[in-house]
């Protein structure tokens, strides 16, 4: 038997998804995870998605104006984190761009993520305040 799936979830439903941007109009999304996670996925030749991504039914992503923000506010202080850099195009229909932090459209991938779709990883340090450092994209 299958659990119910959570009101977030519904929230998200690709059904009721509101009318906006889509993977044409951006084409690199952003995901920030474990350097472990990224290591078993290469191993793979998928990311799943981790907590969070498993529990909402889709892996979330950032667009490049929107990833410093959720290294901020969700990655503060964690250690050994990579930042991978997802090619769009490569993603097709399953990737769709939903309302979430304050209304704004995130990316949000509906299957696992090819590994051949991650055109660059970098290695994230932590600045003086525990900010995750993202790089200049």
């Amino acid at each position: 038997m299958t659990a119910p799936p959570s009101s977030r979830k519904r929230a998200h439903d690709p059904a009721h998804r509101p009318p906006g941007e889509t993977a044409r109009d951006h084409a690199l999304a952003y995901k920030i995870c474990l350097r472990g996670d990224w290591e078993a996925a290469q191993a793979a030749g998928t990311f799943a998605g981790v907590g969070i991504d498993l529990a909402d039914g889709y892996i979330h992503l950032s667009t490049a104006e929107q990833v410093g923000e959720t290294a901020r506010l969700y990655f503060h202080g964690q250690q050994n984190l990579a930042l991978l850099e997802v090619e769009t195009a490569a993603l097709g229909a399953d990737l769709r761009y939903e309302a979430s932090r304050g209304g704004a459209l995130f990316p949000h991938l509906y299957v696992p993520l090819p590994v051949a779709a991650v055109r660059r990883v970098w290695f994230l340090t932590l600045d003086a305040a525990g900010a995750p450092s993202i790089p200049e994209l």
